[in-house]
């Protein structure tokens, strides 16, 4: 039978037990083991059935378990503590409140998924945990942030397997009642709305659901609102879900509406108003449209800013974070859809739409002229950006350098910030217990958020055995997980229990455990472990050195590419000679992820180099002393050490085709497996230990550990992009935005005239001696500009056979005074030859303003002409 209407039915608790509300209702209970501790003893086996959700838990434990609990002096003690704790974490001065004056006083993250907790699934993969992770280290550092992004009401699919082995997705109806969500309401009493402009007259109304992230309160906005017509209710129905104009509304709603959600919570709570905005990959760009607006509107009867001055406002205290190292990775729309949705018709009637286009539209070699180019976007509307890496930091400067013509990829303004996972989420509590016998349980909570010398002092010391009996723990911990996740999946396959007497002997807890687990698009390279299927087989099943792998991952529902692929490795984990030592898990997230980091002994990611933007899967393992193998690209590039674990080597220079790059890279992936990593697991020293593996775990705890937290990659977001945008935001106001804006189109006006005409060197050879100095000498043509708009630099530095500089210094020239003969304006200073070898220099004349952001800023350069004068100078 089938209900006709669905109600949630909330307990009512005994008053001794009323903070258990608010201590279910704070998700710092999904990375705070004392609260959870004091939920689960609630009703220990309840707890297992609801997932660990304390809400969930609340919502089916008996009266009768409530009111015992309310008598309980040692209950209601423990409840006492927890809730004392909680409210010293809400209200005490943490890192940030440090940091001094001048520091933001709120920061807006917009994000299209946040991966908290599984009590919360909305998220998919590696974006939505980064913004998660990214929202709890701000939380422990007492960052003001303020999360925003959707409320889909069906998350993302749930995966299983068909009795072939081919994906199946379903969706079930998440009830925000049942999650651990408030209605943010006006006073009174009614649901806050945000409204957006359809065409045709319709409206997307939202409403906005708050989570509390332990200081931080997330935003979520929800379409499914009763005066919403039924496309615009389902807007919100699945993350990454439906066609191309559905997923411009959601990026609409995400953006333009999650401005004016922050406006509402800011107005509704007296949360200060944020100074700076984040714009977490491409999908939430259109908050700098609405910021736009916001400045161009009228207001109590004044008018608003022009568009060029608002740009400046918007871009001062805006950041970008791209995620994606290739094009494909990025949402484009029809410019004409994107036209159809903004104008006197839709949104923002203010603001012309041929502006909006401009700002999407792409330049450079490959541009579409009829796509609009959410990434384009966000990098127009930003004057601070960055990867996720430094190798993803360079990927991006080479893939966006089209918007900055005239400029090496090296100088184009895109920085980065290698990602981090917060250790309090990912860290066994095993793990964590360790730590906190050597340093105590305060110590090692701040060592998880800032890292430090108090990190490697938790582990440091403890003795080898310990360390050993530490990972069979957990290694024995993942084979229960395994087999049980197993059972499920294949009863859901349609096996019977006869069929199923195998599984008890799946895994063992002596074996090698290899980890691999991740979203499944073709670059990721699922399979390329099956590129030799007997040479896998002999790894598994070695007489002295076995292999065990447990894999997860899901493909998405519209790549029937990644589906083949994930069934293609369920086939042969199906098959009975390897079965017991090779398993597909299906339904992969935060849940069976927390059970297989800490579980595995070595972590497997093979991506095609550079299209891994990150990766954090292995930062993860890393914190539980698991070693990586890896492909060196995302943040293995920048941190591998033979200490960690191991590098597969690449093709990419080898290889003529894909295929072959698959077969040399999968080879190298086998030798690695056979020659060195097993058997560093299985050599014993005199005490029938594995002392050089374990001495690899120690240092994969205590120097890589502090490495890949979160709390020191949002540390560097608040000391390199968010007190700096906020700087900016301050000093750019009305009438330097103004200022700001005139100069740029006075030089862009100006610039053809721009030219260098004459170069002169003191050089009499094409030798000199290094120690030694040029005095350089040119002739620059300004047009209608003068010499305080512009600055005038020597550039030099190693030269290539074709005369490419790499690694460049710039040296400002100075002018000499009034223009000569010939209306030139001569520029003079000297350039030391510091280097040996073959060194080159150019001259270029660059846009100068006390308020640009960094001289590329503009896209504009002026370079000699041919003829002006020589560049070439070598060195003995």
């Amino acid at each position: 039978m089938k209900a006709i209407r669905r109600f949630t039915v909330r307990p009512v608790l005994p008053e001794p037990l009323a903070p258990l509300n608010e201590l279910a209702r704070n998700l710092r209970w999904s990375w705070h083991p004392p609260t959870r501790a004091l939920f689960r003893s609630v009703d220990p086996d309840r707890f297992e059935e609801t997932g660990g959700d304390p809400l969930r838990l609340l919502g089916c434990v008996p009266p009768a378990r409530l009111a015992e609990l309310a008598a309980e002096d040692g209950f209601l003690a423990r409840l006492a503590e927890a809730h004392q704790d909680l409210r010293g974490y809400l209200e005490g001065a943490r890192w940030y409140q440090e940091q001094g004056a001048g520091q933001p006083a709120a920061i807006a993250y917009f994000s299209p998924e946040f991966g908290i907790t599984a009590a919360l699934p909305q998220y998919s993969g590696g974006l939505g945990i980064l913004a998660g992770d990214h929202l709890k280290s701000a939380s422990d550092l007492g960052v003001p942030l303020i999360g925003v992004g959707l409320l889909y009401r069906h998350g993302y699919f749930r995966q299983s397997l068909s009795r072939e082995g081919w994906q199946q997705e379903h969706y079930p109806v998440l009830d925000p009642h049942e999650l651990p969500l408030h209605l943010l309401r006006e006073a009174d009493g009614g649901p806050a709305l945000t409204v957006l402009a359809l065409p045709g007259g319709r409206l997307l109304r939202a409403r906005i659901w708050q989570a509390q992230v332990g200081r931080v309160p997330l935003l979520l906005l929800d379409s499914a609102v009763e005066e919403n017509d039924r496309a615009a209710r389902e807007v919100t129905d699945r993350l990454y879900g439906g066609g191309s104009e559905h997923r411009l509304l959601q990026e609409m709603l995400l953006g333009i509406g999650g401005v004016r959600a922050v406006r509402a919570y800011c107005r509704l709570t007296g949360h200060p108003a944020p100074e700076v905005f984040h714009t977490n990959e491409g999908h939430a760009g259109f908050l700098g449209l609405e910021r736009l607006h916001e400045f161009t509107a009228a207001r109590g009867g004044q008018p608003g800013a022009d568009f060029g001055s608002a740009l400046e406002r918007v871009a001062a205290g805006t950041v970008f974070t791209t995620h994606t190292p290739v094009p494909a990775g990025i949402d484009r729309f029809d410019a004409a859809l994107v036209a159809r949705h903004f104008g006197p018709e839709a949104e923002l009637p203010g603001i012309e739409t041929e502006r909006i286009l401009r700002l999407g539209t792409e330049t450079g070699e490959g541009a579409d002229p009829g796509v609009f180019n959410m990434a384009v976007m966000g990098l127009r509307l930003a004057r601070r950006a960055n990867g996720v890496s430094l190798l993803h930091g360079r990927v991006s400067r080479e893939m966006f350098a089209g918007l900055w013509p005239g400029f090496d990829a090296e100088e184009v303004p895109i920085t980065s910030i290698t990602n981090g996972v917060h250790a309090p989420t990912w860290t066994a509590p095993e793990v964590r217990a360790l730590g906190a016998r050597g340093i105590g349980e305060e110590r090692v909570e701040e060592a998880m958020t800032l890292g430090g010398p108090e990190r490697a002092a938790a582990v440091g010391a403890v003795p080898g055995a310990e360390l050993w009996e530490l990972r069979r723990t957990l290694r024995t911990q993942l084979v229960g997980e395994v087999r049980r996740r197993l059972w499920d999946s294949w009863r859901e396959r349609g096996a019977s229990a006869a069929e199923l007497g195998w599984i008890e002997r799946v895994f063992d807890p002596g074996i090698l455990t290899i980890g691999f687990a991740r979203r499944v698009p073709s670059y990721k390279r699922l399979t390329l472990m099956l590129r030799d299927p007997d040479r896998l087989r002999a790894l598994l099943l070695h007489p002295e050195r076995p292999v065990q792998i447990v894999v997860a991952g899901k493909a998405h529902p519209a790549d029937d590419g990644g589906k083949r692929l994930v069934q293609a490795l369920v086939r042969f984990t199906d098959d009975p000679r390897v079965r017991e030592r090779i398993v597909f898990l299906p339904d992969y997230g935060m849940a069976m992820a927390e059970k297989l980091y800490p579980g595995c002994d070595v972590w497997l990611n093979n991506p095609l180099r550079p299209l891994e933007a990150c990766g954090t899967s292995g930062m993860k393992a890393a914190l539980n002393g698991c070693l990586n193998l890896s492909v060196l690209d995302g943040w293995w590039d920048e941190w591998y050490e033979p200490d960690f674990g191991w590098a597969v080597p690449t093709a990419d220079g080898d290889a003529a085709d894909e295929d072959r790059r698959d077969d040399l890279e999968a080879r190298a992936l086998y030798e690695l497996l056979e020659r060195r990593v097993a058997p560093r697991f299985y050599e014993r020293g005199p005490e029938g230990l594995p002392d050089r593996w374990i001495e690899m775990v120690r240092r994969t705890l205590t120097q890589l550990g502090p490495k890949v937290l979160a709390g020191r990659m949002v540390r560097e977001y608040v000391t390199r992009l968010y007190a700096p945008a906020a700087r900016a935001a301050r000093a750019m106001d009305e009438d330097a935005s103004r200022e700001l804006a005139w100069f740029k189109g006075r030089l862009r006006a100006a610039w053809p005239q721009v030219a260098v005409e004459h170069v002169e060197a003191s050089a009499t050879s094409a030798t000199a001696e290094v120690g030694s100095t040029l005095a350089l000498r040119v002739g620059v043509r300004l047009g209608e500009l003068g010499p305080d708009d512009v600055q005038v630099q020597a550039v030099t530095g190693r030269v290539d056979s074709a005369d490419r500089i790499s690694s460049p210094t710039t040296v400002s020239l100075k002018p000499l005074g009034g223009p000569d003969l010939d209306g030139r304006l001569l520029y003079e200073g000297p350039l030391a030859l510091d280097r040996t070898g073959p060194i080159g220099y150019t001259v270029r004349v660059l846009p100068a303003h006390r308020l640009l952001g960094g001289p590329a800023e503009l896209g504009l350069v002026a370079w000699p002409s041919e003829g002006a004068g020589e560049s070439g100078v070598l060195l003995r």
